[in-house]
Order: C-alpha cells, then structure tokens, then sequence
C-alpha cells in the first residue's frame, strides 16, 4: 500500500518546518560563539556578599557598582558560603513553608522580589520586616530591604554570579570598607 498524496505533502511539509528550525538554531548558535560589538556586550557582572559586613555589593566590570545593606543567617540557620549563580528571578514571589502557603502582599516574608540562587531553597529577598536589616535574622537566605531587593532584581540576570562570604579577605575590606565587622555595634546573634 503506497502512501497517497496528502500523507505525502503533509510530511513534505513537516521536513521543510524542520529544516527552517534547523536552519535558525545554527544562526544562533553562529551568533552566540561569535564576539558581540563592544556596544552591545553585556557588563561582566557579580554580586559579591559579606556575611560578616551584612553587606551586598553589585560588581559590573570590576567595578562596585552599589552597595546594599542586608540581614544574613541567624547563628541557627546560617548563610552558606560559597560561589553561587542566579537561577531564578520571581515578582512578588509566594512563600512555601511546611503545611502553608503566603500569596504575594505585605505579610509575604520574602517580600516583592525573589532571587534563587544555585543552591536548593536559597535566595537573595525582599522582607515584610525590614528593622531586620543589618541583622542576623534570616533562615540562611539574603534578605533585603524591598526598594533595594527591586533596584537590584532590574540590575541582575539568571546566570550571574553570586559569591557570599563568610570570612574578611582583602577585596571584601576594598569593597566594604577597613573596619572590622566584628566590632560593629550589632552582635552576630542580632536576631530580631
């Protein structure tokens, strides 16, 4: 049995429309490893966090672009060190806990912007407390004010790199200052 002319055109057309998207997928793929104009080449970006400091600083080519004041870990649930990437952005994010669900609004505890980072439940956020900025109050995750949380989440993408540091080394004392965190008025068991 030979197939008849309308199998025949139908699957004429299916190879065409995979041609055309075999075609476009190497252009991007040409695009991509080729080198942008310098115009239109995307700062080379990273969010650097000083634990100790409380402190987040938005690095774009080398250079500090802002600096934001946070709360990071309680001494319960600490913050992790380590190098991280952004893998999610969420407007007026939800927030999952056991057995509850808080919908977007003012007594959402991460506030209006979500960033998840790489590491499983971890994230930079906004906050329905904001006295607790400059403390240590969160469950591990960076908190921000949510004016700040929103000026940083139109400033970053997925993909970029988030470093949160748990220890002084000489860039962070270049970028947040010489004084020593551990002298500051707030104790590292802040809390709220």
């Amino acid at each position: 049995m030979s197939p008849d002319r309308e199998t025949i055109r139908h699957f004429r057309s299916l190879i065409a429309v995979a041609l055309v998207a075999t075609a476009e997928a190497l252009c991007q793929e040409r695009q991509a490893a080729s080198p942008a104009d310098a115009e239109d080449a995307q700062p080379q970006r990273r969010i650097v966090v000083s634990i100790l400091d409380r402190k987040l600083a938005l690095i774009e080519d080398g250079r500090v672009v802002k600096v934001y004041p946070t709360a990071v870990g309680r001494v319960t649930s600490p913050t992790p060190s380590g190098t991280f990437t952004i893998v999610q952005r969420i407007s007026n994010p939800a927030w999952y806990g056991p057995g509850k669900v808080i919908a977007p609004g003012k007594g959402n505890p991460l506030g209006t912007r979500w960033l998840g980072l790489s590491r499983k439940s971890y994230g930079i956020h906004g906050t329905n407390e904001p006295r607790s900025i400059g403390r240590n109050a969160s469950h591990g995750c960076v908190r921000m004010r949510n004016r700040d949380v929103e000026d940083l989440f139109a400033r970053v993408s997925v993909g970029d790199v988030v470093e949160l540091h748990g220890e002084r080394n000489t860039e962070l004392a270049q970028i947040f200052g010489e004084d020593d965190p551990s002298s500051s008025t707030i104790s590292a068991g802040g809390g709220q």
